[in-house]
């Protein structure tokens, strides 16, 4: 599941790389809060989320 959950990511984000901040405007950060319960592997996810947003669309 882990590697799927990725995949998707990685699929999804390169869309915003070759248009900047402009083509990301449909892309935001994940935010959890406390009283969400994550899995380690729903926790990775959401950190190469976003720092794949941070990278490409300059979150």
């Amino acid at each position: 599941m882990r590697i799927v959950t990725l995949l998707v990511l990685m699929t999804l984000l390169p869309n915003c790389a070759g248009t900047g901040s402009a083509g990301c405007e449909a892309w935001r950060p994940i935010l959890i809060g406390a009283e969400d319960q994550l899995t380690t592997e729903t926790a990775r996810a959401i950190l190469a989320h976003n720092l794949t947003g941070r990278r490409l669309c300059g979150w």
